[in-house]
């Protein structure tokens, strides 16, 4: 089995294959920290998609580069957690040194660009070498989605494969399907946050916010509901911190004019002090998800995990991941700034589940032949040699 390296994780691995946040149970020693615990899905997830007898991480802020001959004969790949590498502020630390140096292959998997709400995406001289080198060391070079992928195109890189994210197969069952129940017999709903938005990517941050504010109001008076918050300062003294912290949190809520004039209502506070969940364990998150009946918000992964569960799950689009994400899978998706209403209804249609489940498929077994051309045993399935099993919902 391999001896594999990984390239900016997130979080600690235990039991193998299992991610949680750095010293998880000592939760006052982070807790003035953002970090946002969907990468840790991505970790996790590809962690789960791989056959490997030992991990460690290859370290690009303060390396020892004397080291490196020794990581070129002892392991067999490098791979870089899937995420949002590919725009202009990206800051690689000391990694071109160490990819200098380094005669293993180096798999991008599943990585994305983001765009800027106006104008044309701007990549460093350093981001463009980063990925030269990467892609030079692979057969192929595994992104999210079509938008990625001309990014990278743009730059000369033509080994380019689409594979979406690791978090979709975490449960390797390339049969996987979304059949949906009568939307009369749903009764739990999750909501994924995303309370913290840039302007940088969200063009309309009032409709943003108030949209939110309204769609979680809506869906918490006609479901029982956990709003899914995934690692902001304030949701997580909300769910952890002491009494003290707690109000602390809500004091610097409404002092910030965006949130208390868009989003932080009397109906938004009751349902934050008596609905909010977060965890720093991704198994947490996977263990809600499949006790809801629909899981639907403005979180990549934590939609995503639903899905990758069986669950049925709505996109609120709002920027170019986002969009992105919808695209490759076909995931019922609403566009946050088309001014329209949000009709759940209108998406509680088998036939647009139905192109997600065609879209998962083929991503399958994308993803599956992105690791096997790039020499990483992995265990995902090879359907072209498998008889199909019935399409089913993950229990």
């Amino acid at each position: 089995m391999a001896r594999i390296l990984v390239m900016i994780p997130s979080g600690e691995v235990y039991d193998h294959d299992c991610v949680r946040w750095y010293r998880y149970k000592d939760v006052q020693a982070h807790i003035n920290h953002y970090h946002n615990i969907g990468d840790a899905f991505v970790f996790d997830s590809s962690l789960k998609l791989l056959n490997y007898e030992k991990l460690d991480v290859l370290q690009i802020a303060n390396p020892n580069l004397d080291d490196i001959d020794r990581i070129n004969r002892e392991y067999d790949y490098v791979f870089l957690r899937g995420s949002n590498y590919v725009h202009k502020d990206m800051k690689w630390s000391r990694t071109l040194e160490v990819l200098q140096r380094l005669k293993i292959p180096v798999i991008a998997f599943g990585i994305g660009a983001q765009a800027p709400v106006k104008g044309k995406i701007e990549l460093s001289d350093e981001t463009k070498t980063v990925l030269r080198m990467m892609a030079d060391s692979t057969t192929s070079i595994g992104v999210r989605g079509a938008y990625s992928a001309q990014v990278l195109w743009d730059i000369g890189i033509r080994n380019v494969r689409i594979v979406g994210c690791p978090t979709a197969f975490r449960r390797n069952d390339p049969n996987l399907a979304i059949t949906l129940p009568p939307l009369e017999k749903v009764k739990y709903a999750g909501i994924t946050m995303r309370r913290e938005v840039s302007p940088a990517y969200a063009q309309d941050i009032k409709r943003y916010l108030t949209f939110h504010r309204d769609l979680v109001k809506s869906l918490a008076q006609r479901f029982d509901v956990v709003l899914m918050a995934q690692g902001e300062v304030e949701e997580k003294k909300i769910v952890f911190g002491t009494p003290e912290q707690k109000e602390e949190a809500f004091e610097a809520l409404r002092a910030n004019k965006w949130v208390s004039e868009w989003y932080l209502d009397e109906v938004m506070e009751k349902l934050h002090r008596e609905r909010l969940f977060y965890s720093d364990v991704v198994a947490d998150y996977e263990a809600l998800v499949q006790q809801k009946d629909i899981v639907l918000g403005y979180r990549l992964h934590g939609n995503l995990m639903a899905l990758s569960n069986g669950t049925p799950s709505i996109y609120f689009t709002y920027d170019s991941r986002t969009v992105e994400f919808a695209e490759t899978y076909q995931i019922p998706s609403f566009d946050v700034f088309s001014g329209k209403d949000f009709v759940l209804e209108e998406y509680w249609d088998q036939s647009l589940f139905d192109k997600f489940n065609r879209a998962y498929h083929h991503t399958y077994r994308e993803m599956r032949q992105f690791l096997v051309e790039n020499g990483a045993d992995t265990k995902m399935v090879d359907v072209m040699q498998k008889t199909p099993e019935p399409a089913r919902k993950v229990a």
